[in-house]
């Protein structure tokens, strides 16, 4: 295996140490990176491994296939992480020891300004993460009437005025198209909490990436999966960049549900596939927070999977 400086520049793996204790890696083991993005965390779980042990990465950013290397037990598939049991399957592997799933945006596509994911560029409204297929943020904010904006970033965006910016949105594009993240940006400008518009800007576009991906489905689809491909006693370990995809990773860990509601057999027994390792999610620390900015919002929560569920 090579490296590669630029990869670290592509992501800065977060809280590295505290992912690589979570997975608890035997080197004879079979291991899955749902987002491997610049390889930083599957780096340094391949160097774990024996000639035994397996590495399968998962990522639909074509961008992210550069970082990949070649050897005998490292598998790089291009797919979104929903498709993680089928695509095991045609690897002809049924079980695993451990899976990993960093979640969010990398660093290199808010870096990458013509990935339309940043509110410091004025570039095409886009926003996808595989820009192979599907609606982008362009067709979201054209093509939504007023009430499907306004359930978007009142669901997504978590923001107090909803409302007032679908209607801001719909208003503006009657002359024509929204077609960047800035001409977005400055229809946004008067409904901005004064001395918070940038945490502003960035719950809207957060809410408008998260529907133009799918990603509260994609996630639920994704935690499901690993109940059925993880053996018992394998880790399940999540990193989560916002309360959204935290809170639907912190109710399947706890309770087997994404509601939260507990489910029960006939007997009483609570029905959950996993067992919380850590109860609470752990941050990163302040040497850290210092070191990498992306960091401040991370919480990685750790499960085992529970054994005859």
């Amino acid at each position: 295996m090579t490296e590669n400086k630029d990869q670290y520049e592509y992501h800065v793996p977060v809280m590295l140490q505290e992912c690589l204790d979570g997975l608890d890696i035997h080197p004879d083991g079979i291991y899955v990176d749902l987002t491997f993005g610049g390889g930083g965390h599957a780096r340094e779980i391949f160097k774990r491994l024996s000639s035994k042990g397996k590495l399968i990465v998962f990522d639909q950013d074509v961008d992210a296939k550069k970082n990949a290397w070649t050897a005998p037990n490292f598998h790089f598939v291009a797919s979104n992480f929903s498709f993680l049991k089928n695509q095991l399957r045609m690897l002809g592997i049924s079980k695993v020891d451990g899976i990993l799933a960093d979640l969010g945006v990398s660093s290199h596509q808010f870096n990458e300004p013509e990935r339309g994911f940043s509110i410091r560029s004025d570039e095409k409204l886009d926003m996808r993460m595989n820009q192979r297929s599907g609606d982008s943020a362009f067709d979201v904010v054209n093509g939504y009437d007023e009430e499907e904006l306004l359930s978007v970033i009142g669901k997504y965006g978590e923001v107090k005025s909803p409302r007032r910016i679908a209607q801001a949105i719909c208003l503006k594009r009657q002359g024509n198209p929204i077609e960047t993240t800035g001409q977005l940006i400055e229809i946004l400008e008067p409904i901005a909490p004064k001395f918070k518009e940038n945490k502003f800007y960035a719950q809207v576009f957060q809410a408008i990436r998260i529907e133009v991906n799918d990603e509260m489905n994609v996630l639920e689809r994704m935690l499901e999966q690993t109940a059925e491909v993880l053996k018992p006693k394998g880790r399940l370990v999540v990193m989560s960049y916002h309360s959204l995809e935290d809170r639907l990773v912190k109710n399947y860990m706890k309770r087997g549900s994404f509601d939260g509601k507990i489910e029960k057999d006939f007997f009483g027994n609570i029905l959950k596939p996993f067992t919380e390792v850590t109860r609470k999610p752990i941050v990163a620390n302040d040497d850290e927070l210092e070191q990498n900015s992306r960091a401040r919002s991370a919480k990685l929560r750790i499960a085992e999977r529970n054994e005859g569920e």
